[in-house]
This record gives C-alpha cells, sequence and structure tokens, in this order.
C-alpha cells in the first residue's frame, strides 16, 4: 500500500487496540501467543500431511488429493505451508503476501469492505501485519470471463497449543466470472487452547458470481472472531454457506454484504449446532443498496447440553425496489441449552419487500412417538428429526459441488 494508505490503516489499528465488539463474549487476546509458530513444514504435495491431519482436513471439505478442486492453500498457525495455482487456467490462488508484492493495485482492495478499526480482533490483524512486515492468509481471484466449476479449496490450522492465529483475505471475482470456494478451519487433536481471527474480503464485479462454503471444526476451547465484508456490483451474486457443529469456546460473526449494484444478490445460510458449553453468536447482514438488488438470510440452529446459540439476521433496505427475507429456526434439545433469536428487518424508502419468519422450539412428542411406534429406537428417531431439520437446498450450486456439500453437512451433523 502507499505510504498514506498504511499509516492510515496503522493509526486506525492503534486507537481501536482495545475497543471490544458490538456483539459477542469478549475475549482477552494478551492471554494468546503472538509468536508466530509453526507446527507443520512447508508441504511440497498437500498429501504429504499425517493420515490424521488428512481426516481433519477432510471433515472440513478439504481433500488432500486435490480432486474435483481448482486450487489449494493451507495455512498452520501464522504460516503458508502450501499452495497450488497450477490446476486451473481460470483461477488463481496466493498467499496474501506474493499478492502484494505482485499486485500493487491490490492495495486499493485492502481494508474497504472491512475496517481494520472494526474492534480489537481486526485491528490486531492489522497491526500483525505491521510487526510481522508480512500478511498471512489467502489471495483468490478469477479471471474475467471464466467460469470454473471446481471449487478452491482452503484451510486454516491451528497446530500448536496457545496461539493466535490471523489472517487477512482477500477474494475477487472479475467480470463475467464464476468462482466457488470451499474453506475450512480446524485444530490439531492436541489442542486444548488457541484463538482464530479470519479477515475476509471479497469483491463481486460487474456479471460474477461466488459461492462460500465455510466450515468450521474447532477445539473446545477455541475462541473465533471470522471479520467478513462483500461488496456486490451490477448483475452479481453472492451465495455463502456456513456450518458449525462441532463444540468451540465462543464465536462471533457478524458478515456483511453490501449490494451496491443493481440486481445484485446476496443469499446467507448456516446450520449451527451447539454442543457442550459453547457460545455461538452468528449472523449475516444484507444492506440492499441498489434498485432490484435482492438479500436472504436462513439459519437453522440446533442446541443442546448447556450451549447457547444467539442467531441474527439484519436486513436492510435503502432504495425503492429492493426485496428481503429473513428465516431464523431453532430446535432446543436441552433444557440447559438455549437459543435466542433476533431478526431485524430496517426500511429507509417506501416501495420495497422485505419479510421474516422466526421459530424456535423443541422436538415434537408426536414426531418421536410416530417414529418410535414403526420400530425406531427414540435416541435414532430424534438423530432423524434433527438431520430433517439441518437439511437445507443448497441454493445455485453446481450439481456436483451442491452434492460434496450436503456430503460435509451430513459429516458435521454426525454424532448430534
Amino acid at each position: 500500500m502507499d505510504v498514506l494508505s498504511v499509516r492510515n490503516v496503522y493509526e486506525d489499528a492503534e486507537r481501536a487496540i482495545n475497543k471490544k465488539a458490538a456483539i459477542g463474549a469478549d475475549v482477552t487476546i494478551e492471554n494468546f501467543s503472538d509468536e508466530a509458530v509453526n507446527a507443520l513444514d512447508l508441504l511440497d504435495d498437500l498429501d504429504d500431511v499425517d493420515k490424521k491431519t488428512k481426516n481433519t482436513l477432510l471433515k472440513v471439505g478439504v481433500d488432500t488429493e486435490e480432486n474435483n478442486r481448482s486450487g489449494s492453500f493451507l495455512q498452520v498457525d501464522q504460516t503458508n505451508v502450501f499452495t497450488n495455482n497450477s490446476i486451473s487456467d481460470s483461477i488463481e490462488v496466493m498467499g496474501m503476501a506474493v499478492a502484494m508484492d505482485k499486485y500493487k493495485w491490490l492495495e486499493d482492495y485492502l481494508w474497504k469492505v472491512v475496517k481494520p478499526d472494526a474492534d480489537k480482533y481486526t485491528a490486531k490483524t492489522a497491526l500483525r501485519e505491521k510487526e510481522t512486515e508480512t500478511v498471512s492468509g489467502y489471495f483468490v481471484r478469477s479471471l474475467p470471463g471464466t467460469k470454473e466449476v471446481m471449487p478452491v479449496q482452503a484451510c486454516m490450522f491451528i497446530g500448536d497449543e496457545a496461539v493466535m492465529q490471523t489472517a487477512h483475505n482477500v477474494i475477487i471475482a472479475e467480470e463475467n466470472s464464476e468462482l466457488h470456494l470451499i474453506t475450512g478451519c480446524a485444530t490439531g487433536d492436541d489442542i486444548a487452547s488457541a484463538m482464530h481471527v479470519g479477515v475476509s474480503e471479497m469483491y463481486l464485479k460487474p456479471n460474477s458470481k461466488i459461492t462460500f462454503t465455510m466450515v468450521h471444526n474447532w477445539a473446545e476451547q477455541v475462541e473465533v472472531r471470522p471479520r467478513t465484508g462483500v461488496k456486490l456490483m451490477d448483475d452479481s451474486t453472492y451465495i455463502n454457506n456456513y456450518i458449525l457443529t462441532s463444540p468451540v469456546s465462543t464465536i462471533q460473526s457478524y458478515p456483511t454484504a453490501y449490494c451496491d449494484g443493481k440486481n445484485s444478490r446476496a443469499i446467507f445460510q448456516s446450520i449451527q449446532g451447539g454442543k457442550k458449553d459453547s457460545i455461538i453468536d452468528v449472523g449475516s447482514r444484507v444492506l440492499l443498496n441498489a434498485p432490484n438488488a435482492k438479500g436472504e438470510v436462513i439459519s437453522r440452529a440446533v442446541s443442546q447440553d448447556e450451549s447457547k446459540i444467539y442467531s441474527r439476521g439484519h436486513l436492510s433496505g435503502t432504495v425503492p425496489g429492493v426485496k428481503g427475507h429473513l428465516e431464523c429456526h431453532g430446535l432446543v434439545l436441552s433444557d440447559d441449552s438455549m437459543i435466542y433469536a433476533v431478526p431485524e428487518l430496517e426500511a429507509s424508502s417506501a416501495n420495497l419487500e422485505m419479510s421474516h419468519e422466526a421459530a424456535v422450539g423443541k422436538i415434537s412428542e408426536d414426531e418421536i412417538n410416530y417414529l418410535t411406534s414403526r420400530g425406531i429406537s427414540e435416541e435414532d428417531a430424534e438423530s432423524m428429526i434433527v438431520r430433517g431439520f439441518l437439511n437445507m437446498d443448497i441454493t445455485g450450486l453446481p450439481d456436483e459441488l451442491a452434492a460434496q456439500t450436503q456430503m460435509m453437512i451430513d459429516m458435521s451433523v454426525d454424532g448430534m
């Protein structure tokens, strides 16, 4: 970035280094290590990871054999240990440090839809870039006029104890292009406590499309703070699928899509499974700022044990002719767990259409009795009902990618 831009970013971050997030549980950043440790060596082949790590990565949609993939990226702790940019002629994949050195114009996209002073987590991420004189995270770009059906896979993996992992990712879909991305986040089996902050900025040029499927599989004492902003131009489409069904200490995420182009469309779909004493605060926001823009926020949440889930959604219509729908359904499986649905509709213009529906309840005794009367055990009956409840139509994906995404959902809800 140019000198002025760099100074402004770091000055903003310095001022926000103690700024708490507006929502969600507060985390003491100082409890986690600033050291750029790395539990894995650099890899010549993604399939060189050990068998245990392979299985962990597969659970979050990352295939170490790279079958049916258009590119791969793996960050372990703070180090990019593997990148494959040679699978597709339509897609560029590289570490952010490499991308910033290669493309000076990339500075026009840094810290534009996620601000460095949003809270102390974004501030820490920005300041770490200054301290290490490098950038962690990935850069993915689809070239103009291309349509790559196979997804890029990217993984953020924590392999060392008490690490604070930060990443700054930039994804760009150029004009008339299509890009699919599967990003998986996970920890090693022996990790008890760590923290992850992922800042992702996405830009969709006219008539482009991005599908972004994120699967989280964290250890029980990991603190997670994703920060995501999406900017949509004319006739562009963004589809976000988010899956979390493993225990986590706390997670707070509220990605925001700015539909600034006419006929743009943003869809957020999430599946949240609360286990043990997890505190999950996940939502999505769509700002409909251009004629004929459309937004959908759809979530399914299941709480059990002593978990707490805050399921948020916010649609804001600022010009005439926009449409939006918000849907939040929750299923409470334990008297000690909780789901708190927070749907918000905001209209600052006439002649628009926005709606919402929210429902939270328990499994119907009639449904359980119906299944058990046919020889199914009560435990299996409950599992079947939960699976059916979490089954979500994966909108807008190619058939093969939709099948892969559904497989990840099925793997994630095993044991719920």
